[in-house]
């Protein structure tokens, strides 16, 4: 899936995921490939993404939103 994490300063990751764990507000949640459409909001913690060649990315975050819709990941947050 294509994912975008956009802060309102800068972008800190553009490209092609097949896993990212997301600190949902109930908790932590999991996206992969073919997800179904999903709105999510974000609590303090960490993303986790997996890249197409099994690397992972953190990124600590503060709060933010996620959507899901098409295999596309947009995900816009405060770090």
């Amino acid at each position: 899936m294509h994912v975008t994490i956009l802060t309102p300063e800068t972008q800190l990751f553009e490209g092609e995921a097949r896993a990212i764990v997301m600190p949902g507000l109930d908790g932590k949640f999991e996206v992969l490939d073919r997800h179904a459409p999903l709105i999510s909001a974000l609590t303090k913690g960490k993303i986790v993404l997996t890249d197409l060649k099994g690397e992972k990315h953190q990124f600590a975050i503060q709060n933010g939103f996620a959507e899901i819709l098409k295999n596309e990941a947009s995900i816009l947050v405060r770090v």
